[in-house]
Parts: structure tokens; C-alpha cells; sequence
């Protein structure tokens, strides 16, 4: 095994330029402005001190420096990461700060260890299993949830829950405790940060900025409302007038440390530092490859797991939380001109300054600021367009994804994910066990034979030929024989079946035992079976039974072949357009 496999790093290390130095920390300025707000804003979200939003920025991007492949990507807290994480930890009842933050560290360890061991197995084809449209139902319903979650610090009450109905409830039993000031900061605040999303690129264009330039400035929109809301409210004192504020954050570098094992607990937390793990990843990978296929780059699937499994054993041993690959700072990243890992490195530097010389000046900050901003953040992943693609395009990915938003917005996040990832085996097992059958004929004038249902095509009403486009297995083998047993009955002229195989890339045993059941059904009834365009690994798998010695029909090279030598009364079937 080659070193750079294990260590990524060497890879660009060995072409690294002076150019790419440049680049890189330009990148890296530009991203630790942005993640320094962020970071601050999904610890509260996670329930933790602001401050260990910092710590999970340093050693985990530093960690991915080393083990990650994406050139761009960005790691550290994310939004749906730090719900999750919440929702796992208020489960357990734990009223200890303390304690809290070690269950947060666990959750990371869990998380890390778990990405590392499937990386190491070569299993992230197993995320696959999470369809794309059940990931988006799933972060849509969790954006709408950490939105909400956020309402209280807006209207400066308390409140607690992790889905709706709970949120709701909670919020509605302390609305005689809002505090006007906290809404009118915090409104403000989301506003503006609303408006620089559109408004503040056209008012940097017009001061002669280039396009990229203004749209990654306006990206530090963030940092500007922190530090204007913590001058106003160090200037009026604002905390007197029942604004919360952040208070004394904890300055210095992580301290390096390993929780206690408590075996209970770290049980209690296994399955949500699971579940953590492969949302983390669907989307970590995803938005690795989206831009990786930018530069005509790619990253290694199963690498990642190892990259973010060591950014996660990394955050848990410097006192942070579970970390992916955030989808917003990577496009920053990426925009800034971001040439090699590297930039993470600097980047993990930029934040180590900042936890070390600038957490007294935020202890002025309110905490409604950091809200507004996981507000802004994100209602940009909310996206109900998925239920009107999936309606019109696939009533059954539309019902997975309808499912698992309506579960996650109703009965909290781990419940949303499990049904989602149910939702998606599911609709793959219901999809290949009812696979499309097709009666194909031959297009008069050529060897081509296509769907009788919609071209118009020669048949013969002796011959069955039976196009299936799935491999047959477990799940669909039954189908087949009952597609070809409804046949027989329909049509008392048949004489021979073919099964043309073109799409058949796999015949398991199962699959076997039923093709056996059929050709002894069909010898009995004097109908022959035959098959045709076999593919040679699927022949070579026949070949190592004795399916094809007991075969009551042959095995054709084509179905032209097929069909040119067992029909007798050949017939034109009507076009199906003009048959209406």
C-alpha cells in the first residue's frame, strides 16, 4: 500500500507552489473571518459554550489537512450536525454543564470512530443507501427545526424541544416573558443579514469590486453584525435592559483530554453518533465532489470517511463536537481560490489566533446575534421544491421524501433519519422487486427490438419476448414468474418464451431456483424457454450450475437470432400513436 493512500496530504504536498501559498492564505483569511461567527453560533445551537465552537474549528480542519482528499472542503460545525447533536444529549436528561460537554466530546469520538472503521472496511458505498431527495426532505424539515429553535433568543424567552409540536409548546408557554429590545436587536439583525445576501454585492459592484469579489465579502456579513451589535450593547448597555448576552468566553487553546468511560453512557450515545455520522457524511461527500468535479478533480469516497472520521477523533479530544464538511464555507473556500487542503491548515491557525486573543471581546456579544445568524444560515437549506420535482417525476421518492420531512418536523431529527434511511432502502427494494418488464418486438427493416407498447414492431403470437431490465435476485424473482405465468394464461397460441436479457447484470441463487421452477413449468406444458443477449459474467455464473444442461430451450447470441429462428407466423402490431 502506497503512503500517500493513508496520508492524502502527500500528494499535493509534493506539487505545492509558491502560487498556491498565496492562494491558500487568501482563502484562509477570508474563511476564518466567516467560521468564527459560525462556530460561536452552532456551538449555542448544539447547546454548548460558544467558545467550543472554536475548538472544534482547530484540530479537526487540521486533521482533514492530513487525511482528507477534497481540495476545497471545508470542515468544522455545521447546522444539522450541531441539532442532531443537541437532540441526542437532551434525550439523556443530563443537567450538568459538564457533564453536557462530555457527552458532546463522546458523541464526537463515537462519530469518529465509526467514520474510520467504515473507511477502513471501504464501506461508503453503504451512504448510498440515503437517496438524494430523502437527504433533502431530511435537511429541509431540520433547517425549518433549527430555525425555530432560534425564535426564543429573538424573542428573549426560553423554550426547548427538538421538533415543532415540542418547540411550539415550550415557546407558547413563556411569550409573557418577551423582552422587546432582544426583538427589535435581533430582527434587525436578521434582516441585515438578509439584505446581504443581494443587496450588499450590488453596493460593492457599484464601488468597483468584481463580481467574485463582492459576493465572497458579502459572505463575512456575519462578522459585521457581531461586531455592531456588541458595540451597541456595550454602548448601552443593553444587558440592562434584559438583552442576554454571550458573557466571558473561555480564552486559550483546547486543552487535549480524553472523558471518562462511562459505559452507559457511551451505549446511550452510539446510535445518535451513528446517525450523525452518515447525514455528516452524505453531505460532506456531496458537496466535496460537487466541487471537486469543478476543477476536474475528484475525491476518494471511502478516504473521506477516514478524513472526517479523524476530523471527529480530533474534535472529541480537543473538547468540541461532532464536525463534517459545511456546504457554505467550502463554496467560500472554493470562490477565494482555495488551491490545496492547505487552506484548512491556515485556516485552523486563523481560529487558534481568534480563541486566544479575541474571546474577551466577545463577551459583549448577544446571544440574539448569534441566533439571527443561524437563521440566515439556515433557511438557505430549506427547500420545498423537492416535494413538487419528486410529485411530477416519481410518486414513490415523492412519498419517501414527504415521510421522512413530516417524521423529522413531528417526532424530532433521529426519528427523521431513521425513517429516512428505512424510507430509502425501502423504495430501492420496491423499485428492483417489481423491476420494468417489457414485450418487445422486432422495427420491420432491422435487427432492433423495442417495447411493442410503443413502437410499432413485428411479433409472432407463438413467441413471448420478454425484456427485463433489472438482474434478477431475491426481491424480483418472483415477479418474473408471475409476469410470464399471467402471459401463458392471456395467450393460449404461445409456444416458445424468450427472456432477453440485455439489462440482466446478475442472477443471484434465488433468481436461479426460480428460473429452474419456470423452465420445469414450461417443459410440461410443451412451451419452450429460451434466452437470449446473455452478458458473459452472468453466463459464466449459469455455466457453474446445471440450469443450462436441464434447459428446455437455447441460448441465443441475439434476439434477432432468437426470433428469426423460432417464428413461424410473423405479424405487424398496429402503431401504438395512431391506435390512440
Amino acid at each position: 500500500m502506497k503512503l500517500s493512500s493513508i496520508f492524502p496530504c502527500l500528494l499535493w504536498a509534493r506539487e505545492y507552489r509558491s502560487d498556491y501559498l498565496s492562494s491558500d492564505l487568501i482563502a484562509a483569511v477570508i474563511v476564518t473571518i466567516m467560521l468564527i461567527p459560525q462556530s460561536l453560533a452552532y456551538a449555542l445551537l448544539a447547546g454548548l459554550p460558544p467558545e467550543t465552537g472554536l475548538y472544534a474549528s482547530i484540530l479537526p480542519l487540521m486533521a482533514y489537512t492530513v487525511f482528507g482528499t477534497s481540495r476545497t472542503l471545508s470542515v468544522g460545525p455545521v447546522a444539522v450536525a450541531s441539532l442532531m447533536t443537541a437532540a441526542a444529549i437532551e434525550k439523556l436528561n443530563i443537567q450538568s454543564g459538564v457533564e453536557y460537554a462530555q457527552a458532546a466530546i463522546i458523541l464526537a469520538l463515537l462519530s469518529g470512530t465509526f467514520l474510520i472503521l467504515m473507511g477502513v472496511l471501504r464501506a461508503g458505498f453503504l451512504a448510498n443507501f440515503l437517496s438524494h431527495p430523502v437527504v433533502s426532505g431530511f435537511i429541509t424539515a431540520s433547517g425549518i427545526i433549527i430555525a425555530l429553535s432560534q425564535l426564543k433568543y429573538i424573542l428573549g424567552i426560553s423554550g426547548s424541544g427538538d421538533n415543532v409540536p415540542a418547540l411550539l409548546y415550550s415557546m407558547s408557554q413563556n411569550l409573557a416573558d418577551i423582552n422587546v429590545p432582544t426583538i427589535i436587536l435581533g430582527t434587525a439583525t436578521v434582516l441585515f443579514l438578509f439584505w446581504a445576501r443581494s443587496g450588499l454585492p450590488t453596493l460593492l459592484l457599484k464601488t468597483g469590486l468584481s463580481a467574485s469579489s463582492a459576493s465572497i465579502l458579502s459572505k463575512t456579513a456575519p462578522v459585521i453584525g457581531v461586531i455592531a451589535t456588541s458595540v451597541l450593547a456595550w454602548s448601552l448597555d443593553l444587558q440592562a435592559l434584559g438583552v442576554a448576552l454571550t458573557g466571558q468566553l473561555a480564552g486559550g487553546l483546547p486543552v487535549l483530554s480524553v472523558p471518562e468511560f462511562a459505559p452507559q453512557l457511551w451505549l446511550d450515545l452510539l446510535m445518535p453518533a451513528i446517525l450523525i455520522s452518515i447525514i455528516g457524511y452524505v453531505e460532506s461527500v456531496s458537496v466535496g465532489r460537487t466541487l471537486a468535479a469543478k476543477r476536474r478533480q475528484r475525491i476518494d469516497s471511502d478516504q473521506e470517511l477516514i478524513g472526517l472520521g479523524s476530523a471527529n477523533l480530533a474534535a472529541g479530544f480537543s473538547g468540541g463536537f461532532p464536525v463534517t464538511g459545511g456546504f457554505s464555507r467550502s463554496v467560500v473556500n472554493f470562490d477565494a481560490g482555495a488551491q490545496t487542503p492547505a487552506a484548512g491548515f491556515f485556516t485552523a491557525i486563523g481560529i487558534a489566533l481568534a480563541a486566544l486573543y479575541l474571546t474577551d471581546l466577545l463577551a459583549w456579544l448577544p446571544s440574539v446575534t448569534l441566533a439571527a445568524t443561524i437563521i440566515v444560515a439556515v433557511l438557505g437549506l430549506v427547500d420545498f421544491s423537492i416535494l413538487k420535482k419528486t410529485l411530477h417525476y416519481s410518486r414513490s421518492d415523492f412519498i419517501a421524501v414527504a415521510i421522512t420531512m413530516l417524521t423529522t418536523l413531528l417526532a424530532g431529527v433521529e426519528a427523521g433519519v431513521l425513517l429516512g434511511v428505512a424510507a430509502s432502502i425501502a423504495l430501492h427494494l420496491y423499485k428492483t422487486s417489481r423491476p420494468h418488464m417489457a414485450e418487445v418486438g422486432q422495427i420491420d427493416g432491422t435487427e432492433h427490438f423495442r417495447n411493442i407498447k410503443r413502437h410499432k414492431v413485428i411479433t409472432d403470437p407463438a413467441i413471448l419476448s420478454l425484456r427485463v431490465d433489472e438482474s434478477l435476485y431475491f426481491p424480483n424473482a418472483a415477479f418474473l414468474e408471475d409476469t410470464i405465468y399471467k402471459n401463458i394464461a392471456e395467450k393460449p397460441q404461445l409456444r416458445h418464451i424468450i427472456l432477453m436479457c440485455t439489462a440482466v447484470n446478475e442472477i443471484d441463487y434465488s433468481a436461479l431456483e426460480v428460473l429452474e421452477a419456470i423452465n420445469h413449468r414450461l417443459l410440461e406444458l410443451h412451451i419452450g424457454f429460451h434466452l437470449s443477449e446473455v452478458k458473459g459474467p452472468v453466463m459464466d455464473a449459469l455455466q457453474n450450475s446445471d440450469f443450462l444442461e436441464h434447459l428446455n430451450g437455447q441460448v441465443f447470441l441475439t434476439q434477432h437470432q432468437a426470433f428469426t429462428a423460432l417464428s413461424a407466423a410473423k405479424t405487424i402490431q398496429p402503431d401504438p400513436v395512431a391506435a390512440g
